[in-house]
């Protein structure tokens, strides 16, 4: 070995790494399609995307961060994540690069019975969950729900599988005003009450391998380039989110900053209604 490379060597060694940043969670999508229609969905999921996430391609996003952040939790999510046929796959993937993070898969249920190796896969890697997101409370919904109901309970009693159920249609809000094509931003003029009253302020997204700062900033591009959206998104459309070639001191402005002038596009008020039955065909409103 040449006197060059035993000393670029030794500098190598001896350089401190930089203290990995610790962020509360990062949510990523392996698909962005979905089977339900939740209007106002803060992904997009009603707006009929499609894709899904290549096995290889998350590795490198993720390994883009793996030795700059760490996290309490790391969420595969999308779209419905069970549309995936390796959703298991992602399970020891996101394992391999963050030893000590939970992982929570964020799932509506209704596909759960196609991934039969997914509770022994969540075992092995340990740390991980299931959240069972529910979406209406109507007798439909109730009923079609039911056997994935009974299979988590299933994988409870013989895999010691840990399931969170959250209600979401109980606190669901509006995101945006309409859909598709007429989808429009609130732009209420407090973008400091958007963030703090925000429920995904604290959901940043992994998407092309970049760390965004929510979900309805990443996936506003999968919007414009479906639909042709009014001019009023440019400004939002024009977010950067942070590159993994940043510097530690980006990251750092990054991870602490709260409201920005793109939170306008959220309203600053909660504004709650009664999401219709999501279920595809269906349109029973709450009982």
């Amino acid at each position: 070995m040449s006197l060059l490379a035993q000393l670029s060597r030794m500098f190598r060694s001896e350089t401190p790494r930089s203290p990995l940043r610790r962020i509360n969670r990062l949510e990523l999508h392996v698909t962005h399609a979905c089977n339900l229609a939740c209007e106002s969905c803060s992904h997009y999921s009603d707006q009929g995307h499609t894709g899904n996430l290549d096995l290889d391609e998350a590795d490198r996003w993720m390994g883009g961060w793996a030795n700059r952040v760490a996290m309490e939790e790391f969420c595969l999510l999308g779209g419905e994540p069970t549309v995936h046929p390796r959703l298991s796959a992602f399970v020891p993937l996101v394992r391999r690069h963050w030893p000590d993070a939970r992982i929570r898969i964020i799932t509506n249920g209704f596909l759960l019975r196609r991934h039969p190796d997914l509770p022994l896969v969540m075992k092995a890697a340990g740390n991980c969950d299931i959240a069972l997101s529910v979406h209406h409370d109507s007798a439909a919904y109730r009923e079609r729900l039911r056997p994935s109901i009974d299979l988590l309970e299933r994988w409870q009693k013989e895999h010691g599988t840990v399931v969170h159920h959250w209600l979401s249609h109980g606190v669901w809000t509006r995101r945006y005003i309409g859909a598709g094509a007429d989808m429009m931003p609130f732009e209420d003029g407090n973008p400091r009450r958007s963030w703090e009253i925000c429920p995904a302020r604290h959901c940043k997204q992994l998407y092309d391998g970049k760390i965004w700062k929510c979900a309805p900033l990443a996936y506003l591009g999968l919007q414009k380039a479906k639909y042709e959206l009014s001019t009023k998104w440019d400004p939002y459309l024009s977010y950067a989110p942070l590159d993994p070639t940043s510097s530690d001191d980006e990251l750092d402005q990054f991870l602490a900053r709260e409201d920005e002038p793109v939170c306008g596009m959220c309203s600053s008020e909660r504004r709650q209604f009664s999401l219709p039955n999501p279920l595809r065909g269906v349109s029973e409103p709450l009982p």
